[in-house]
């Protein structure tokens, strides 16, 4: 009897799951990202079209999507809900997707860190600017070019976070098929 539990208990314990299909996004041969289904993805189209929607499936190098439509309706204590009035659902090959926007990241926010750093250095280098044309005696010239410097960098931090992945040379897409039939 002491042995006959065991036995069942490993034997009924038995999961058989299905492999789900899905694409890589690499860079210069290197994976950078996993797409898979049960995920939001947000990519513009080779025709143009802009797509934010949930993928509900990855099947025969096909992207089936379900684009929500969402309303902000006002209440009577003057907050707002959001209301789903609908939703389409889209079959992309992967190879229609043209621009992927990035992953956001959660913790350092690099773009508004820039744009903090951008509008700083503007307006101290405006205040310099004011300083040097009303009393040249108070003004310090380092602290002008720190400014235009902290401009600067701000700027530069600000383009190079908000870079969209453009498939092709530098970003590209491969499929991998995860279905149990072999091919001869």
């Amino acid at each position: 009897m002491k042995l006959l539990l065991p036995i069942l208990l490993f034997t009924c314990l038995n999961a058989h799951t299905q492999n789900a299909d899905f694409i890589y996004v690499k860079k210069k041969g290197k994976t950078i990202q996993t797409i898979f289904s049960g995920r939001n993805l947000s990519f513009t189209t080779t025709s143009g079209a802009f797509i934010n929607a949930f993928i509900n499936g990855i099947k025969n190098d096909t992207l089936y999507l379900q684009e929500f439509l969402i309303q902000q309706l006002p209440t009577t204590f003057g907050t707002y809900i959001l209301d789903t009035l609908g939703s389409y659902r889209y079959k992309f090959h992967y190879n229609q997707i043209a621009i992927m926007g990035k992953k956001k990241k959660r913790g350092f926010n690099v773009s508004g860190s820039g744009a903090s750093l951008f509008g700083g250095g503007v307006l101290l280098t405006a205040a310099s600017g004011v300083i040097y044309l009303v009393d040249r005696k108070t003004f310090s010239a380092p602290l002008l070019i720190a400014a235009a410097g902290l401009g600067g960098f701000g700027y530069f931090l600000m383009k190079v976070s908000n870079r969209p992945m453009y498939i092709g040379k530098k970003y590209t897409l491969q499929y991998m098929n995860m279905s149990n039939s072999a091919v001869n």
